[in-house]
């Protein structure tokens, strides 16, 4: 009885499995809370049923507190976004995911995985070389800012093979 109380309230431990439809709206939510461009729900559900595209949830109990989405090509991926509810950030939530994704393109055959990060996110490029990408290039000027300023963005890559 003590187990079903703790998973209802959201004290099992975080599980990372496939995103469906019914998650959009949530994914969306993550997105927009955790991005200065957030993707909206309809671009979720459209990434959902893309065959080329793996969409994976983190979820605590009943609340889906986190996600990761990359698109494949041949036996290379990209990871377009991953995003924590900024209430469980710092908990190292998003390194568990990003190694399970990546475990999971590696079953689908991919071979090598690359991302682009905004230059100055420390804690993201810190997750990302830890995971074990290194840094392969530049963009210069990529992400725009609200405010209009222009950051850079750092290419990284990460073989699995």
């Amino acid at each position: 009885m003590i187990g079903f109380l703790s998973r209802w309230w959201g004290g099992s431990p975080p599980a990372v499995e496939p995103a469906s439809l019914r998650d959009a709206a949530r994914l969306a939510q993550l997105h927009g809370a955790s991005f200065h461009r957030g993707w909206g729900e309809g671009e979720f559900e459209t990434m959902l049923t893309e065959r080329n595209t793996l969409v994976h949830r983190l979820r605590q109990g009943r609340n889906v507190i986190g996600f990761a989405v990359s698109r494949m090509a041949a036996d290379e991926a990209e990871i377009l976004s991953i995003a924590i509810d900024t209430g469980q950030r710092g908990r190292g939530l998003s390194h568990d995911l990003l190694l399970t994704h990546l475990g999971h393109l590696a079953g689908r055959g991919i071979r090598t995985i690359f991302l682009e990060v905004e230059e100055n996110n420390a804690p993201a490029r810190r997750l990302y070389e830890r995971a074990g990408f290194g840094v392969i290039g530049r963009r210069e000027r990529y992400y725009k800012q609200p405010g209009g300023e222009h950051l850079n963005a750092l290419l990284m890559r990460r073989d699995l093979s």
